[in-house]
């Protein structure tokens, strides 16, 4: 029996949240000892200069030892975003006469975020 159909069959519970062109899986799976945990699916759509299109796949495996942390922490960083910035969406995708800050300082965030490299948790 293949790994997929293993997995296929383990799934309890499912959610999907659709958000452009972004699709979130919420996927409550079985462990072989019966217990449950969490998979976090996030599947983008790209589509090839031919019409043709893909889809890239990140996914998040959470188990209930660490599910108050994460939770906890998603609460604090998701408030923080809500506070600095409000609830209104900025971004010149969403915004007609949005203009984008120059700066051409380099804060340490970037240069962070400037040498990460994608990674696959599907490979894990």
């Amino acid at each position: 029996m293949s790994e997929q159909h293993t997995m296929e069959q383990e799934e309890i519970q499912s959610k999907v949240m659709r958000a452009g062109r972004r699709t979130y899986f919420f996927d409550v799976r079985a462990t072989k000892a019966g217990d449950y945990y969490l998979t976090i699916t996030e599947s983008k759509k790209f589509t090839n200069d031919d019409g043709s299109y893909h889809y890239k796949k990140h996914k998040i495996y959470l188990y209930k030892e660490d599910f108050q942390d994460f939770r906890d922490n998603l609460e604090a960083m998701t408030d923080f975003i809500i506070d600095e910035k409000g609830e209104e969406v900025i971004s010149e995708r969403h915004q007609k006469n949005y203009k984008k800050e120059e700066n051409n300082a380099v804060s340490d965030t970037d240069a962070a975020t400037s040498d990460f490299t994608d990674v696959n948790f599907d490979d894990i």
